[in-house]
């Protein structure tokens, strides 16, 4: 029986695909496609400095960080831009 567990499940298969040939991870690659509006261009947003601590907490529960609740604002700025 294989193993469920190691198999990401993916919203968006061909971002997932396009991730992995750059070389990402399939965990990284997953959360990326699996964020909403994923793939989409033409968004702008506000540097995360210009975010507050509480949406800085909510990306990164979208993006699968783990151990979000226990960081301060600076260590969610820095495990977003490189998560």
């Amino acid at each position: 029986m294989p193993k469920t567990k190691d198999i990401p499940q993916v919203k968006n298969e061909k971002q997932y695909e396009a991730l992995r040939d750059k070389g990402y991870s399939k965990g990284k690659a997953a959360r990326i496609a699996n964020t909403p509006d994923s793939g989409e261009k033409g968004g702008k947003s506000s540097k995360y400095e210009k975010w507050t601590k509480a949406e800085l907490y909510e990306q990164a529960r979208n993006v699968g960080i783990d151990g979000r609740s226990t960081m301060s604002k600076s260590e969610l700025i820095h495990a977003l831009r490189n998560n």
